[in-house]
């Protein structure tokens, strides 16, 4: 069985989309609101996330694509990605560092039940979401500290 081209580049192009339509809050909010705040000593320059969540949604896309044709449950992987589009308007559209909070914690916990259930089906998949997972626990931190340091 051969690679699927045309899906596998839809499995990429949907976490790629969602990141695309979320750098236009992220964009207005980041010159006006997030410059202003108080942040944590590990807090990356700004210029790093775009590449970084590029390179992270590619791999979600090519993980979705091989748990798809090892008909692993595709539901988790399709929350995590909701609640992964729903983090930005909540922490930087509403420019709420709390349900900035409130949103990456539940998108932590979808991305270990998709890890979970990618597992079952087709481990590489499952491999290549490590760095999501670790990148999303990094960023609750951040957003932790944000939210501590900006009563």
């Amino acid at each position: 069985m051969g690679v699927d081209y045309a899906k596998l580049a839809f499995y990429i192009a949907i976490p790629l989309g969602i990141g695309f339509l979320g750098s236009f809050i992220t964009a207005a909010s980041i010159m006006e609101w997030y410059v202003t705040l108080s942040k944590p000593f590990f807090a990356p320059p700004e210029w790093i996330f775009a590449p970084v969540w590029t390179i992270l949604y590619i791999m979600m896309g090519v993980a979705a694509y091989l748990a798809s044709t090892k008909k692993a449950s595709m539901t988790p992987y399709w929350a995590q990605l909701g609640l992964n589009g729903l983090w930005t308007p909540l922490f930087f559209g509403l420019r709420s560092p709390f349900l900035g909070m409130v949103g990456i914690a539940l998108l932590w916990i979808s991305i270990a039940l998709t890890i979970k259930s990618f597992y079952h089906a087709e481990k590489l998949a499952a491999y290549l979401l490590i760095p999501y997972i670790m990148w999303v626990s990094f960023a609750l931190a951040l957003n932790l500290a944000i939210l501590l340091l900006n009563p």
